[in-house]
């Protein structure tokens, strides 16, 4: 078993979006800032309501998948098909906007933490037109698995391999097979997890702190992994609580327009004169 070494850090940047909510970006803070085929990955955490209140009003999306994951509060969702969905605590929400969705996120709460994680995921070419679709997972469907040595892991896509069992998550089957955890540490503790040696991966800590491979990783900041087929996290003075995502790389180009993901520029422009016709999402 071969440890993967960290690659590179990414620090996650004080960044506004939607119509002002306050966040913190690292994958996707520039085109340089990326990992095939996750896009994006942003953290909102905040007591304030004026960091979240005004949310994300109705935008339009192409060419990807959207992963929004709520550790504290209530949001909803809707979108142009009418769909409907309550995001509460330790929800998930997967959303394949193929070939076109306008949809809003808003806060559901005027007080109080709200807290949680969207992450873009790029979809291939030969996927990138096919009709829209979501998934609500509620917190009942994911597993935790007890970790040995202490600690616990969320399973929300993939499978986690522990030394006792598999731990598949409700999200399987996708092609660029992607994993996702969310694994909470004690201090001192260690986990490792294989991973195969044809996925790209990374890992972002929003808690504590930990050590990658013997290098210091801190909170806030993302570690993009080297060659390898499995990683291993220990757990600093504080403990530590990270996300883990790896998933195969898709090796298309890559042009981004705002919340249009597309292989070409022709592409984009013709998502472009789509959305200002009407006619994003329809075939």
């Amino acid at each position: 078993m071969t440890i993967r070494p960290i690659q590179r850090i990414i620090d996650a940047l004080p960044t506004p979006d939607g119509a002002g909510v306050k966040l913190r970006r690292s994958l996707g803070s520039s085109q340089f800032a990326r990992l095939d085929p996750f896009l994006m990955l942003d953290e909102f955490s905040s007591d304030n309501p004026d960091d979240y209140i005004a949310g994300f009003p109705a935008h339009p999306h192409r060419g990807f998948e959207t992963v929004t994951y709520l550790l504290d509060g209530h949001m909803l969702h809707e979108d142009h098909l009418g769909n409907r969905g309550d995001l509460k605590t330790g929800a998930v929400q997967w959303m394949t906007a193929g070939r076109g969705i306008i949809h809003s996120e808003m806060p559901q709460q005027l007080q109080g933490r709200l807290r949680g994680f969207q992450l873009w995921i790029n979809l291939p070419a030969k996927e990138k037109m096919k009709p829209a679709g979501y998934r609500d997972i509620n917190p009942a469907e994911i597993p935790v698995a007890a970790l040995t040595g202490g600690g616990r892991a969320k399973v929300i896509a993939g499978t986690l391999e522990t030394a006792d069992a598999a731990v598949p998550g409700p999200v399987q089957g996708l092609s660029t097979d992607p994993l996702y955890l969310d694994i909470e540490l004690p201090a001192g503790a260690r986990f490792s997890q294989a991973l195969g040696a044809a996925r790209n991966a990374f890992l972002y800590v929003f808690e504590g702190n930990a050590t990658v491979a013997d290098q210091a990783l801190a909170n806030h900041h993302a570690a993009i992994l080297g060659a390898g087929d499995a990683v291993e996290v220990l757990a600093g003075d504080a403990g530590a609580r990270f996300l883990l995502l790896a998933a195969k790389p898709i090796n298309e180009p890559v042009v981004q327009y705002g919340p249009f993901v597309m292989n070409t520029r022709e592409e984009i422009e013709q998502a472009l004169r789509d959305y200002q016709a009407g006619k994003l999402t329809h075939a």
